[in-house]
């Protein structure tokens, strides 16, 4: 069996709609997550709506669900200039 490199779903996505892509690629949510970095529980939770993907883990898996956007370049900017500010 031929493995295969898993990538992050396109965003915009609900949660109905990123399991229908995952189940119809066939692809076990579990190797996804793995192969992703993420936790199979954090990836099932996005997908039930059990969390809204606020922090970590959770973030994560809503993002390479599609479930989010990625963030803001603006936002990343910003922060590294605040903390190149402080080294001063």
């Amino acid at each position: 069996m031929k493995k295969t490199a898993h990538h992050p779903l396109p965003y915009p996505q609900t949660p109905e709609s990123a399991h229908a892509a995952l189940r119809a690629a066939g692809t076990c949510i579990a190797h996804w997550a793995h192969d992703l970095g993420l936790t199979r529980m954090a990836v099932v939770d996005a997908l039930r709506g059990k969390n809204k993907g606020h922090r970590g883990m959770a973030h994560q898996a809503a993002v390479a669900l599609g479930l989010k956007p990625t963030a803001p370049v603006k936002a990343e900017r910003r922060r590294a200039e605040q903390s190149h500010s402080k080294g001063r």
